[in-house]
């Protein structure tokens, strides 16, 4: 059976599967986009914080994907639902790129149009949301693809633990020594990692300052 006919034969699970594997990515992206995008402009605003923040997403991020899953297990209401752990550990893990481009975009926000904005009566809230924001807005959408990038390759891992996605096919494939089904799962997250690249690179594009 060529790869082509097995993904013929199996397409309402591959669709299945990968659907999962947007839901595992989209939440924990969007989680960690609420949480790492006020955490950057925290340490913009107030550098004392910039090194405990940025030093605690740094150690997340060192830490084995599969040992954060193993971590995670025993936590009360976390481990009795695995799609909940997977989409816990893949938010930590997509915080550090968020947090820093964001932490940066504002940061190089050019001083003298905060002082022009300053100088026109504005708050430092207006300022943050009027100027800073969507001046740094490419930057902090930059952090994002990185996040999304990573999170569809880490999220294979949490089929390990239970929690669906196509790293079924993945796991399913190595333990049957089955390259069609490595395949399976690895080409489609290959696609959909590409695809959320291609669209988020645009859209950075489109924000960026002219």
């Amino acid at each position: 059976m060529n790869l082509l006919h097995f993904f013929s034969e199996n397409r309402q699970q591959i669709l299945e599967l990968t659907l999962e594997h947007l839901w595992l990515v989209g939440i924990s992206t969007l989680l960690a986009a609420c949480i790492g995008i006020p955490l950057g402009i925290l340490s913009a605003r107030w550098p004392a914080w910039n090194k405990p923040v940025l030093g605690t997403a740094n150690i997340i991020q060192t830490i084995p994907s599969l040992a954060l899953f193993g971590f995670l297990l025993p936590v009360p209401w976390l481990g009795d639902r695995a799609d909940r752990l997977a989409i816990l550990a893949l938010t930590l893990y997509a915080l550090l790129p968020i947090i820093r481009n964001t932490y940066t975009g504002i940061r190089g926000v050019d001083p003298a149009v905060v002082e022009a904005g300053r100088g026109m009566g504005l708050t430092a809230n207006q300022l943050l949301f009027q100027v800073e924001l969507p001046l740094a807005s490419s930057v902090i959408v930059s952090g994002i693809r990185i996040a999304v990038v990573i999170s569809v390759g880490l999220a294979t891992i949490a089929a390990a633990i239970g929690a669906g996605g196509l790293g079924e096919f993945i796991f399913r494939g190595l333990a049957m020594v089955s390259n069609q089904l490595i395949l399976a799962g690895a080409i489609p997250a290959a696609v959909l990692a590409l695809a959320a690249d291609f669209a988020l690179g645009w859209l950075e594009r489109r924000l960026r300052p002219r």
